[in-house]
């Protein structure tokens, strides 16, 4: 035995001196994560875990040796279960492990890890149950394995027992239900102390007793397949409780001193989420772990009895402790070995032991309830993962980033919530027969062809990820994960984006023509006469009539922005689709709005016609008329583009032709005819308008960032390129590039015919079209959300792309939107970015919408906070470290009121709301970013302002309607003066 783990031993077996845990600490975990700061709390966490942290990986013998009758090995009562019932595969081969331990071992040292937990096969070892039946044979292979692992430098963590009793003590004595069990078992792990414990510093006694006890004799689910006798579990739990207890005291009267190792029980558990915030839902969560992880934790931890929840609902079907019993079984754990996926939460857990509350899989609330309940015991997480479908080959996606995310919360659990995790544990090493589950799903790191003679070994995606990891010792931050510091250009585009505006043409000022007169010998109040109104006024309609107008440019100058950006509604302004029948009224209206905002130095962004999905936005005679498929309606879109110059041009200097054109499931045919829309509306511009009113113009393409679930070769980045060709470059490479449409969409789309005659017909462009299309921009203006990654597999047919053959996944570590599927992931901004600007270099380019979703009752709208300042980073790190010509930035969106759920501004009823992300939008933009603190303010120049910070309205009518107000209420004080002097004299001579 080293020094090092002498030196171990004693640490950890010191940290087991703790006093006994308050009963039910536990049950403040949830209060205490409700209240973090959201999203804060949720992101990612980059940082490593802590020096000698043990990073192992597992396996469960009846998964993975096979060899079921060979050498002596006797039958398991697995061996028995699959051969019975509705059952169609068992695990007589496995992987094969019993006859390939060089493969096992060249598969651990590429994880680079530094300790394998496996189980010994209780019957190959001892072929019928007792020492008398010892099996030579099967002691060697074990005896192999630990020294092959020991060349490598691994170190084993032994299970004793991981459910494969043989079939003889089940036979003889109705397995785990007879107390006798308590006494072989101790026998067996005598043998095993004695014959391996040299070796061996890391001893579980029973791998997960919850499953063995409740579903072995319980729910018939697993063998030895026991049902019927619901108060069979609780006896079952009870021996094995005791047998573990049997085996703890052996190793440490007789081993411990010389082999200097540590002993517990592997208990498993879910995690459980209240259903509502109520404190008996809180107790309800309480009381299901109880029933699951507290029914053998709370005896080895505390008190050495059960837990106060299971002895009130199960009052005598609850087995008890003698006073001796309990002193003998209390504190027989070096360690909390914890195991924590699929094996049991979601799969099998009944709907009784979850007490009406949420299953959930928080792994790093569950380490902190353990740290609360059991006063923080060192905690080896000694199996975590996830798992595929059976059908999966090497590319488990899914599998990789669960446990990169059960690991980073394993890291918060330790850096943020001080809980002492020791170890944790990837599971599991191999594919291999998966117990009730059979061969359905795939739980390992490596790949088994079990179509192959030698069942051959692959390591998947999964196995590269966790090896990258284990060199790393966790995620260690890289510069670009850190917050960049630095401001913008003085002339950038800081901007907010709606949808649409709201429209209300009828004038609210000088609008009533009812009469009314002064109550000057009451209350003062105006009275409306009855019957009377004022002749009609002859009066020039003016833009501050509009109170709408008035409100909306009011709330937009209050958010300091310099630009908003909104669309026109063509449907509306032409409803017959012939430009002659304009509709004047709304024409104006627009006029005004785009002047008003003029006044106070914000400029307007228009966009002509904004794409809204299958709800058509066309005049009515176009949509009649086949939509964007007739040449009439591209011609028409150039006419409307035209009046829309003319009417509204001298105000707006920058022109969105179409806002997000490239929605996915569109026709090619349809964006082949919107691309020629777009080009003869540019070209209109370019040709009558440009000169005169010195506007640019272009067309906003929606780009959510593609990212590759994996990137550990070449290969794996092509799946990404070709969603980005097809989602993007359709739209981009046509106007900003060749003036054709990507390579990649012809030949990949000509590929997809060939083989599913599917008709998928990309449009070519005749010369004249091209030299229409090509170069019609001025910028290249992008709307972003968020992230998602593809891969060329199937993993989940409903998020599987058929058309590009690739499966759409989520990283499980980011924070999720109430969005569906959208994520918040910052940085995949400065990556959309940066694949704009390395396609079509130094292109101006504006971010015309970015923004995230959140519940409307939230006005402290954390996550926009969040979203607004990390994405604006990115966008920084863009413009100050890559060199993107960024020229600007519109937050998505002005108000909840046009586009519910993105708005900065709420709504009670008819009172407007200021959120906090208004707050914090504004702070950013007055530092243009975000400067160092030991920097120099940026010196821009500003437009005059008043000291109290408004804008000076130089505009002469303005200037003479506010002095008009002025005297007006002047006169009215000098009046209710004189009236009320009056009125005294009056009353004096009375």
């Amino acid at each position: 035995m080293t020094v090092a783990w002498i030196v171990l031993a004693l640490v950890l077996f010191s940290q087991l001196q703790w006093t006994a845990a308050d009963p039910g600490a536990g049950l403040h975990t949830w209060d205490r994560f409700s209240k973090l700061p959201y999203p804060g709390d949720k992101a990612f966490l980059y940082d490593i875990f802590p020096d000698k942290f043990m990073w192992a990986v597992g396996t469960a013998a009846y998964s993975v040796e096979g060899a079921w009758e060979k050498d002596g090995k006797g039958k398991s009562i697995w061996d028995t279960f699959t051969r019975g019932g509705t059952r169609v595969s068992r695990g007589d081969v496995g992987s094969d492990s019993y006859h390939n331990i060089p493969g096992d071992l060249r598969a651990l040292q590429q994880l680079g890890v530094s300790h394998y937990r496996f189980s010994l096969s209780w019957p190959r070892i001892f072929s019928n149950g007792t020492k008398e039946s010892y099996n030579e044979k099967g002691v060697e292979y074990y005896k192999s394995l630990i020294r092959g692992l020991k060349d490598i430098k691994v170190q084993p963590v032994v299970t004793l027992y991981h459910w494969d009793l043989p079939d003889s003590l089940q036979t003889l004595f109705g397995g785990w239900s007879n107390s006798v069990m308590v006494e072989l078992f101790r026998e067996y792990a005598d043998f095993c102390f004695k014959t391996f414990g040299s070796d061996v510093k890391f001893w579980i006694t029973i791998d997960n007793p919850f499953v063995v006890a409740w579903h072995g004799y319980g729910t018939g689910v697993v063998a030895p397949g026991i049902k019927n006798d619901s108060d069979l579990p609780f006896r079952v739990g009870h021996n094995l409780l005791k047998a573990h207890a049997a085996a703890w005291h052996l190793y440490d009267e007789r081993y411990r001193s010389s082999q200097g190792g540590l002993v517990s029980m592997a208990l498993a558990s879910h995690w459980i989420k209240p259903s509502r915030t109520r404190q008996e839902n809180r107790r309800a969560c309480q009381c299901s772990l109880d029933f699951v992880l507290g029914w053998f934790a709370r005896p080895l931890f505390v008190d050495g009895d059960y837990p106060p929840c299971m002895k009130h609902n199960l009052t005598h079907r609850l087995p008890s402790f003698t006073e001796a019993e309990s002193m003998y079984v209390n504190g027989t754990a070096d360690f909390f070995a914890l195991s924590h996926g699929p094996a049991l939460s979601f799969q099998l857990i009944n709907d009784s032991l979850r007490f009406g509350q949420t299953e959930d899989l928080g792994l790093r609330m569950l380490l902190y309830w353990v740290r609360a309940e059991y006063n923080n015991p060192p905690i080896f997480v000694v199996e975590s993962g996830w798992y595929g479908s059976g059908n999966m080959k090497t590319k488990d996606a899914k599998h990789m980033y669960y446990l990169k995310r059960f690991i980073m919360e394993t890291l918060k659990a330790i850096r943020f919530d001080r809980v002492n995790v020791i170890g944790y544990t990837a599971w599991s090493l191999l594919d291999g027969y998966e117990w009730y589950r059979e061969y359905g799903i795939r739980r390992g790191l490596f790949f088994v062809d079990f179509n192959t003679p030698d069942l051959k070994r692959e390591p998947k995606t999964s196995a590269t990820f966790y090896s990258k990891l284990i060199e790393k010792n966790g995620f260690p931050q890289l510069p670009e994960n850190r917050p960049a510091q630095g401001v913008f250009p003085c002339d950038f585009a800081w901007g907010v984006a709606a949808n649409s505006i709201q429209v209300d043409t009828t004038p609210t000022q000088f609008a009533d023509p009812s009469v009314y007169i002064w109550n000057i010998s009451g209350n003062g109040e105006l009275k409306k006469v009855p019957g009377v109104q004022a002749p009609p006024m002859h009066r020039t309609r003016h833009c501050a009539d509009y109170g709408s107008i008035l409100q909306q440019v009011s709330d937009v100058r209050r958010m300091q922005v310099s630009h908003f950006h909104f669309s026109l509604n063509w449907s509306s302004i032409i409803p017959t689709g012939r430009v002659s029948d304009a509709n004047e009224t709304l024409l104006r209206y627009y006029h005004c709005f785009v002047s008003e905002l003029q006044k106070v130095n914000v400029t307007p962004v228009v966009t002509l016609w904004h794409h809204t999905g299958k709800l058509s936005s066309l005049p009515a005679s176009m949509e009649a008329g086949g939509g964007w498929q007739s040449e009439e309606t591209v011609q028409a879109f150039a006419d409307y583009a035209r009046l829309c110059f003319q009417r509204l041009g001298t105000h707006v200097k920058l022109w969105i032709t179409l806002n997000e054109p490239n929605e996915e499931d569109l026709e090619y045919a349809v964006g082949h005819q919107l691309l020629r829309a777009h080009a003869l509306a540019w070209r209109v511009y370019d040709r009558e308008f440009r000169k005169a009113q010195g506007g640019n113009a272009s067309l906003v393409l929606h780009m959510d960032w593609v990212e590759p679930a994996f990137s550990f070769s070449k290969e794996d980045v092509a799946p990404a390129n070709r969603v980005l060709d097809f989602r993007v470059g359709w739209f981009a490479e046509p106007i900003f590039g060749r003036g054709d449409y990507p390579e990649v969409m012809r030949s990949w789309l000509q590929q997809r015919n060939n083989i599913d005659l599917f008709n998928y017909h990309l449009p070519t462009f005749s010369k004249e079209d091209q030299l229409l299309v090509k170069g019609t921009y001025d910028f290249f203006a992008i709307s972003h959300f968020t992230t998602s990654m593809v891969y060329d597999g199937v993993e989940d047919k409903y998020t599987f792309k058929d058309k590009l053959q690739v499966q759409l996944i989520s990283d499980v570590t980011w924070i999720m939107s109430p969005r569906r599927n959208s994520p918040v992931v910052p940085w995949g901004l400065r990556k959309a970015l940066n694949w704009v600007n390395s396609r079509y270099k130094g292109v101006p380019i504006y971010v015309m919408a970015n923004g995230v979703q959140e519940d409307t009752a939230r006005f402290k709208d954390s996550l926009r906070v969040y979203y607004l300042y990390n994405y604006i980073n990115e966008a920084l790190k863009a413009y100050t470290l890559d060199g993107v010509n960024l020229k600007g930035y519109f937050a998505y969106a002005f108000s909840d009121h046009r586009d519910p759920g993105f708005g900065m501004y709420g709504h009670v009823q008819e009172e407007v709301i200021l959120k906090s992300s208004l707050a914090h939008y504004k702070n950013i933009i007055h530092h243009n970013g975000f400067p160092a603190t030991s920097t120099s303010q940026q010196q821009c120049p500003h437009a005059p302002v008043h000291s109290s910070g408004h804008y000076i309205l130089t505009k002469q009518p303005v200037v003479g309607f506010l002095s008009l107000v002025s005297s007006c209420m002047l006169i009215t004080v000098c009046l209710i003066i004189y009236y009320a002097v009056k009125r005294h004299k009056i009353a004096t001579k009375k």
